[in-house]
């Protein structure tokens, strides 16, 4: 598999853009025209760049507003276009995209159109340069990709044929299939790009709302496999217009950007039963092994982790690390990283072979984590997410295992717990990266996106879990301009009401919730008195589908997490998402209030 992609898709100079390119891996590049324009370097200075970097110029582009025009207007397109055939030909690529006619065209003719192209072709061929026809979404008379394949039959000419952007023909709903109808010599160029699913002009969609290959709602996975099964022996490129993208890091945009192609390689290879683009197969986690919370001074999670009645099981033998149980909940508080505040910093996962899980993960691109390890001490292997996040394999049983490095422990938990969700929380930067390293280095499934409330804007909330749904990691975005959401970990039990007259009763006080939220709680469900008394006593929250009832509570927040304690009753599978924005409310009141008076809650104030 070649890879390629278009210098639009990264921040910076065109000369800053090509040197990410060659770092992430990538075998060549579409030069950008504005790029180019916008570069003190000289064509030649590029061109011989490019060739120390290991890097192919796969195409120039774009060249618009050719076709479909009268006479006059055709005449000084092909002035336009022996100027940039100069161009190319002191860049040393012999492939310009040209884009379907979308602001001059005035004549809607397909044989104006093919005799257009073909004098252009014509040209072009005396310089020894192809031009690929692509269809844009927007383009005035032609926008579908069977058009334009029609019209360049027409023209009929050796050296033009037709460039695929997956962007234009999914988000117009064309039907892909009928690439395979395409000889695949005549498929000069591919263009790939995700996006998630929007209701909205097409162009804006276009100029702001791509994504790179696995971080949006598009089938790729079959795109790709209609233009191999064409015959498309050519590179798999990426055009990508994002405004995130374009103000990000360009070394780790690249890298983003090399990772997703090769995470569609592998999963279209797969779904096509070929051998050329696999990776190991995939490690699909089983289970939470552990969350770790990571601070300069933890005790006060302590405190809070023995209140909730989880058991103490020791320290570990050589680092400043301790271990607190619940069943299959086990949660670390690592004081070796010296954070000001407490923040959920990794979490391992239980899979088959972990050997394996790092090994895809490497292929990928993934950074490996490296921790200090003494002998006769397990060695989980790990990488790190986009944002530092670490994400650890483990295919052995931790309580014989790495547990049993944790010494001093006594206590017995007070209630049996899992892992049932670990509620992760990125910056606006890092978010479709973050969502594209978990399905394709974690390989876990992507959820539809859901909005919730908040009290500085919209969260966007995403759930990534395991085919089985047993791991589940919801993942939000706050608005730019807002914090970043805290992060915690919730622990399922069989009996929340239990566990939070227990914590009561040992003195910890849960997120102090509205009463009139409990008003509201009764006009949506009628819910039986003593019921309702239960919550509204315990600050507990509630909520109902056709599937269950939900009743779950949260934990004061110590820096940057907090812990939620969930019951699930019959099949509810949701996460109390009606419960969120008084979730947020109360969290941001509270924190408000802290800060102005040391301690107590809003509700004191009544």
């Amino acid at each position: 598999m070649r890879t390629s992609v278009a210098t639009v898709c990264l921040s910076g100079g065109l000369v800053e853009k090509l040197h990410a390119c060659a770092s992430a891996g990538f075998d060549g590049v579409e030069i950008m025209d504005a790029d180019l324009v916008a570069a003190y370097e000289s064509p030649e200075e590029i061109r011989t760049l490019c060739e120390r970097l290991g890097l192919s110029i796969d195409m120039y582009q774009p060249f618009r507003d050719v076709e479909g025009v009268d006479e006059d207007t055709f005449a000084d397109n092909l002035r336009r276009a022996e100027a940039k055939f100069d161009v190319m030909e002191r860049l040393g690529t012999d492939l310009i995209l040209l884009c379907s006619n979308a602001g001059t065209a005035t004549i809607d003719d397909d044989d104006v159109a093919a005799d257009q192209l073909g004098r252009l072709a014509d040209l072009a061929a005396e310089r020894g340069i192809r031009i690929a026809y692509e269809a844009l979404a927007w383009g005035r008379f032609v926008d579908d990709y069977r058009h334009a394949w029609r019209i360049v039959q027409k023209a009929d000419r050796p050296n033009l044929g037709i460039c695929l952007d997956s962007f234009h023909i999914l988000s117009r709903g064309h039907d892909p299939a009928q690439i395979e109808e395409i000889p695949g010599e005549k498929i000069f160029f591919l263009q790939l790009a995700d996006a998630p699913a929007l209701d909205m002009d097409v162009l804006q969609w276009s100029r702001h709302h791509r994504l790179f290959p696995g971080e949006g709602d598009f089938d790729l996975t079959g795109f790709l496999g209609h233009v191999l099964r064409a015959g498309y022996a050519g590179p798999l490129s990426l055009e990508v217009f994002n405004d995130t993208f374009r103000q990000t890091a360009v070394f780790r945009t690249a890298a983003h950007a090399r990772r997703s192609l090769t995470w569609l390689a592998d999963r279209t290879a797969l779904a096509e039963r070929r051998d050329a683009g696999r990776l190991l197969d995939a490690q699909h986690a089983h289970g939470v092994d552990f969350v770790e919370i990571s601070g300069d001074d933890l005790h006060d999670l302590d405190q809070l982790l023995d209140q909730l009645g989880f058991a103490f099981r020791g320290r570990h033998r050589s680092k400043p690390v301790r271990l607190w149980t619940a069943g299959g909940a086990r949660i670390i508080l690592n004081e070796q990283l010296r954070l000001e505040s407490p923040r959920l910093t990794g979490f391992g996962l239980t899979v088959d072979d972990a050997a394996q899980a790092s090994r895809r993960a490497g292929s990928l691109g993934a950074d490996p984590v490296y921790r200090r390890t003494y002998r006769d001490e397990v060695e989980l292997r790990a990488v790190a997410s986009p944002d530092g996040t670490e994400v650890y394999w483990n295919d052995d049983d931790p309580e014989t295992g790495w547990v049993s490095e944790f010494e001093g422990g006594t206590a017995v938990a007070a209630f049996t717990g899992d892992i049932d969700h670990i509620n992760l929380s990125w910056a606006w930067q890092d978010f479709d990266e973050a969502v594209l390293f978990m399905r394709s280095v974690v390989a876990l499934d992507a959820e539809p996106v859901a909005e919730v409330p908040g009290p500085r804007g919209l969260v966007r909330s995403q759930v990534m879990r395991s085919p089985d749904r047993v791991v589940r990691l919801p993942m939000n975005l706050a608005p730019p301009t807002a914090p970043v959401p805290h992060r915690h970990i919730a622990v399922r039990v069989e009996d929340a009401v239990a566990v939070a007259r227990a914590a009561h009763a040992k003195g910890l006080g849960f997120l102090p919730v509205p009463h009139n939220y409990y008003d509201d709680l009764q006009a949506r469900f009628a819910l039986d008195a003593d019921l309702l008394e239960t919550l509204q006593s315990l600050d507990l929250l509630y909520d109902r589908d056709a599937g269950g009832e939900f009743i779950h509570f949260y934990t004061p927040t110590h820096g940057g997490v907090f812990l939620e304690i969930v019951e699930r009753r019959g099949g509810y599978d949701g996460y109390g998402a009606p419960n969120a924005p008084v979730r947020l409310s109360a969290q941001r009141q509270v924190s408000t209030w802290t800060d102005a008076h040391g301690s107590g809650t809003p509700a004191e104030r009544t």
